[in-house]
């Protein structure tokens, strides 16, 4: 999955060091990312790339995390593409080969957006600063403060025997199959997220419920909690077609290879059907 990038190590660890001209930087328009792409790799501008053209990127550049020893900044400034440096997709971090690379992207991207949505105070409307001292915005009006949006969801593998149900959504750009799933609501545990959401989806009614395995997914500021579920009853899909355009059981002999293993849905599709869970 994109996060497990071994050997390589990840460190969130927050710190207010100035960036160096060997570190490494992002930075956005919308959803796109500036990178050069060589051979199927994506590479991340150092702040040395762009000094003669942008001498005062570091003083500006907001510390992000660590990769080994590469820092990660966030440069919130308009940089024009140059020769050998362009923007592309965030769609692009789906198929980087080196997963390090395309977690890293991804979640600047995703600190970025956080930066981006809370400039002023939710509670008296005045500017946010950003604390020296951890990643967090507070209010100085009104002692307000504000720490990284994270939104926790559940992913569930719903199964009658050797079949699996499989979605597919609505009006994305994702077309892929993929599985039932929803955001956690106030009060619910997980497992209970777990019912309704494949009550709502599906129609479907669940017993068994066993927890798979998380996943931070920076896409959509979300922590994602795998669960398998077995079926409870009658097997009638009633689709929720505002949500989803597909909803089939599919034994696991026809259930299709994953493009990737990217994302939680997919490796629990995958594990599904190699048979590699018990799920007696």
């Amino acid at each position: 999955m994109i996060h497990e990038i071994k050997p390589r190590v990840f460190r969130n660890e927050f710190n207010n060091n100035k960036a160096k001209l060997d570190d490494l930087f992002l930075t956005y328009q919308n959803s796109n990312v500036l990178v050069k792409e060589d051979k199927d790799k994506l590479w991340y501008p150092t702040f040395a790339d762009f000094y003669s053209s942008h001498p005062t990127l570091m003083e500006k550049a907001q510390f992000l995390f660590t990769i080994d020893n590469l820092n990660y900044y966030l440069v919130e400034e308009d940089i024009e593409e140059q020769p050998g440096w362009t923007y592309v997709s965030s769609s692009r971090f789906r198929t980087e080969q080196k997963y390090w690379r395309s977690f890293a992207g991804a979640v600047g991207l995703q600190l970025s957006r956080w930066y981006t949505n809370h400039k002023f105070c939710s509670r008296c409307g005045k500017s946010l600063k950003r604390s020296v001292k951890e990643r967090m915005l507070h209010c100085e009006s009104c002692g307000f403060t504000v720490y990284p949006t994270i939104s926790p969801s559940v992913i569930v593998g719903l199964y009658d025997g050797d079949k699996l149900l499989l979605t597919k959504y609505k009006g994305r750009e994702y077309k892929n199959y993929a599985l039932v799933a929803g955001y956690n609501e106030i009060g619910e545990s997980l497992e209970e997220t777990v019912r309704r959401e494949v009550m709502e989806e599906v129609g479907l009614r669940v017993k068994n419920i066993r927890y798979y395995k998380s996943q931070p997914w920076p896409f959509s500021d979300t922590l994602l909690a795998g669960f398998f579920a077995e079926l409870d009853g009658d097997s009638t899909i009633h689709l929720d077609r505002d949500e989803l355009s597909v909803g089939v059981w599919v034994k696991r002999e026809d259930i299709p290879k994953p493009d990737s293993t990217i994302s939680l849905t997919a490796e629990m599709i995958e594990v599904f059907r190699l048979n590699k869970i018990n799920l007696d």
